[in-house]
């Protein structure tokens, strides 16, 4: 029950998908633990184990160095279990070869999905039954946008989105930093460029227009808006955002 987790959990409690006295976890910090138990809402267990004892349906939300333990320590009683992973970089067949007696779906949420508004990719390839998979699909539709993506896409999908947010934050930092330069309140500042950004998000899944032509709709002739795109682009702004992912991948 780490950072991802407690997110996703948020999610679907707030869209009522579950119920808490349905969801048992556990975590080796106890203190933590019985904490958010409490404020987020679930059933605190004493082991790994005692979790997949208690489940149908299973998330494996830990820290991917540590998978490998985990899975020692609950082949048992994960047999016959459907598994959710979320794991970076635990696809489809690494858990196939470890724990074949299961039924599994690797997923990739973001931070989002704690309000509604995350990026959740599913492994293309999966052993869920047509019901189980309905059931976790529905689950992450109420936190946010489900695609299904190829395993082998799966890398630099969840790169974007998984780190992305990380991106957007330190933007959004940035251009509140430049408002309080020029005299905003800084929680004022925040809240208009977070704002601007999820409504420039919206207009553009909303219109499907390409973020370019959005752009030079902004960008009246000798107006203000272009030269600060001259701006960013004599930085390096495009390439700066390519070479983050390409940092990661590489």
């Amino acid at each position: 029950m780490g950072n991802m987790a407690q997110a996703i959990l948020r999610g679907f409690l707030s869209n009522k998908c579950v119920k808490k006295e349905n969801v048992f976890a556990y975590a080796p910090s106890r203190e933590k633990l019985m904490h958010n138990a409490v404020n987020i809402g679930f059933i605190a267990c004493a082991s790994d184990e005692e979790v997949c004892e208690k489940s149908d349906l299973v998330f494996i939300a830990c820290k991917p160095y540590q998978i490998e333990d985990v899975l020692k320590k609950c082949k048992d009683p994960l047999k016959g279990k459907a598994i959710v992973s979320i794991a970076a970089g635990w696809g489809f067949d690494k858990y196939e070869a470890l724990i074949p007696d299961t039924r599994i779906q690797t997923v990739m949420p973001n931070t989002p999905v704690a309000v509604g508004e995350g990026v959740v990719l599913f492994e293309e390839k999966n052993t869920l039954t047509e019901d189980e998979l309905k059931t976790v699909r529905k689950y992450f539709e109420s936190t946010g946008i489900v695609e299904t993506v190829p395993g082998n896409l799966m890398g630099i999908a969840g790169t974007l989105t998984g780190c992305g947010p990380a991106f957007v934050d330190l933007f959004i930092e940035a251009y509140a930093d430049a408002g309080v330069k020029y005299g905003l309140k800084r929680d004022q500042a925040y809240r208009l460029v977070s704002a601007m950004i999820k409504g420039s998000a919206s207009l553009q899944l909303a219109t499907g227009k390409h973020p370019g032509v959005l752009k030079d709709e902004v960008c009246s002739p000798g107006g203000t808006t272009i030269r600060g795109v001259t701006t960013l682009e004599r930085d390096g702004f495009r390439n700066a955002c390519i070479e983050s992912i390409d940092s990661i991948l590489k």
